[in-house]
């Protein structure tokens, strides 16, 4: 008998022909993830399993498992041969503090002589017998006793089932631009981005000296957070004080931050170019403040054409974007009161909905050009 950690992934299995090169990220992704653990990472009749580690990292490696993208669940478990003496014999030795209970039989090798509904039956009634106390339940069921007999002529036998971040595995959609904020919106972006397979890079707009070290220091720590999830980010910092000032000096001050974010897509479109990115993501989320209007978001998306935006969060309750961020942990840290770039010269009246064509004209007061090439000529790289 052997313990194993039992792994299962969700999406894969309707990808057909490319099944492949997701079951091959994935299976790379696990094991990057547990690369300081003593363990093996192995692939038998379907299934993957964490083998051959010591009881006490088990609890490190589930936590970096239910990080990785891709799976959606795990379940400690234990490895017997595949035969009903074994089987019946092992699970009578079980105990349980639960009230309800079932039991589930997924009979993949065929050739295994009793069918899962009868063996259900046969292993219910040796639980019950073991477990005076404990009754039958088929829906409403604390405890599911999962039996999981395989090709391999191994049995798995698991009580739990742990669930894990779901999603695709990450890079097998590319990598794209988080603009990283220090607000709560723009890490879970990120997240959820990630989760659908897109890897990431950040970039974060900074106005030293009207925003401090600390302000700048959050962002850091909210990219390392995420880095739990996408393992690696590189962090472009781009210091964006010339350019506030001369929109302050120079433009209406209802169309600042229309004007402002129209920078950080050019800026940030640039950036993607010359790093082969295929995305712009943004924590924005539809009506809550005002740059963030159909007309507002449309006016970013004209200051640039050739990389996609994405906007993970459009659709969200504000509440709903919290309980993200308190999960994948960077609440904490997004609600530091440190103020950030897009505090500086807030006008009391921003416009809600520009039009395009007014926007541009403020904007053509400025030398455009000038201003973006002075911005990425001092970007700074982190790697996180």
């Amino acid at each position: 008998m052997n313990k194993v950690i039992l792994l299962r992934f969700g999406e894969l299995y309707l990808k057909g022909k490319n099944r492949g090169y997701f079951e091959r990220t994935l299976i790379s992704n696990i094991k990057n993830s547990l690369k300081n653990l003593s363990c093996h990472v192995v692939k038998s009749s379907g299934r993957y399993f964490v083998t051959q580690y010591d009881e006490t990292i088990e609890l490190q490696i589930i936590v970096k498992l239910t990080k990785v993208f891709g799976l959606v669940s795990l379940s400690r478990a234990v490895e017997i041969d595949s035969s009903v003496d074994n089987i019946v014999g092992y699970v009578s030795t079980l105990k349980f503090d639960a009230k309800t209970f079932r039991v589930s039989v997924n009979r993949a090798d065929k050739n295994f002589p009793i069918k899962s509904n009868e063996f259900e039956r046969q292993l219910g009634a040796v639980v019950l017998n073991n477990n005076k106390t404990l009754k039958v339940d088929l829906k409403n069921y604390e405890l599911e006793l999962s039996v999981d007999i395989r090709e391999n002529g191994k049995t798995y036998i698991s009580t739990e089932k742990i669930k894990c971040a779901g999603g695709m595995p990450l890079s097998t959609a590319g990598e794209g631009l988080l603009l990283l904020s220090g607000g709560i919106d723009s890490p879970v972006a990120g997240y959820m981005i990630a989760k659908r397979g897109l890897s990431l890079s950040a970039i974060h707009f900074y106005s030293f000296p009207y925003t401090s070290e600390l302000a700048k220091e959050k962002v850091i720590t909210l990219a390392k957070k995420l880095t739990d999830y996408v393992g690696h980010i590189k962090l472009y910092m781009c210091k964006f004080t010339h350019i506030q000032e001369e929109i302050h000096k120079h433009c209406s001050p209802e169309y600042m931050i229309t004007i402002m974010r129209r920078f950080m897509m050019k800026i940030s479109a640039i950036v993607c170019k010359q790093n082969n990115l295929k995305a712009i993501i943004t924590g924005e989320n539809l009506g809550q403040v005002a740059s963030q209007t159909v007309e507002s978001m449309t006016s970013t998306n004209f200051a640039q054409t050739q990389i996609p935006i994405f906007r993970p969060l459009i659709a969200f309750d504000k509440q709903d974007i919290i309980i993200i961020a308190d999960k994948i942990g960077t609440l904490e840290t997004s609600v530091l009161p440190y103020e950030d770039c897009c505090t500086v010269f807030l006008p009391k009246n921003p416009i809600i909905k520009p039009k395009l064509e007014k926007v541009i004209y403020e904007e053509n007061k400025l030398d455009i050009d000038k201003l973006i090439d002075d911005a990425i000529s001092q970007i700074e790289i982190l790697e996180i």
